[in-house]
């Protein structure tokens, strides 16, 4: 038992680090929006990879800060039943919806997105929706890599929710 605790405080803090590493994109937002806007109304200078960074950075944010979002239980949920359930009952909820809705879409999620990192390597694929045209891989890997992050932190808390729901106390 102490292995398997072991694993899920190894699993949060992969969560904790990739939604530290998240946080930094947001200042990447920001300063490429800035740095764009000012370019672009007081110099009438616009930017050829503004929008390309912009759209990397707000996807690397979301992808990367969502396994931490999970960890931190601070995803949007539809709880309107959910939290009239006693806690068991709370744990038996996420261990169905986690089985039978989450993580279908998420492995077929995670089988693309690798998919597509692996193949934007090969064929070195570029964005093409600027004069810029920066690597596709890039963006393509921290997408995967986000759901997998995602997909890891899912599954240690199915392995707490069950255990909760079985035992009726926490594993941690």
């Amino acid at each position: 038992m102490s292995s398997l605790k072991k694993l899920l405080k190894f699993i949060d803090s992969v969560s904790e680090t990739s939604g530290w590493v998240a946080k930094w994109f947001a200042l990447v937002l920001v300063f490429a929006g800035t740095y764009e806007a000012v370019a672009r109304h007081f110099f009438d200078a616009p930017t050829e990879w503004a929008y390309d960074v912009l759209c990397m950075a707000g996807g690397a944010l979301y992808m990367l800060g969502a396994s931490y979002d999970y960890l931190k239980d601070s995803h949007t949920r539809v709880d309107m039943f959910y939290n009239m359930l006693p806690p068991r009952g709370r744990a038996f909820m996420n261990v169905i919806c986690s089985l039978f809705l989450f993580f279908p879409l998420m492995l077929v999620m995670l089988k693309l997105s690798f998919t597509w990192a692996v193949r934007a390597v090969k064929i070195k694929e570029v964005f093409f929706n600027s004069f810029w045209y920066p690597p596709a891989w890039p963006y393509r890997s921290i997408f995967a890599a986000g759901v997998f992050l995602l997909v890891l932190q899912a599954g240690a808390n199915l392995v707490r929710d069950f255990y909760f729901m079985v035992r009726g106390e926490t594993l941690d």
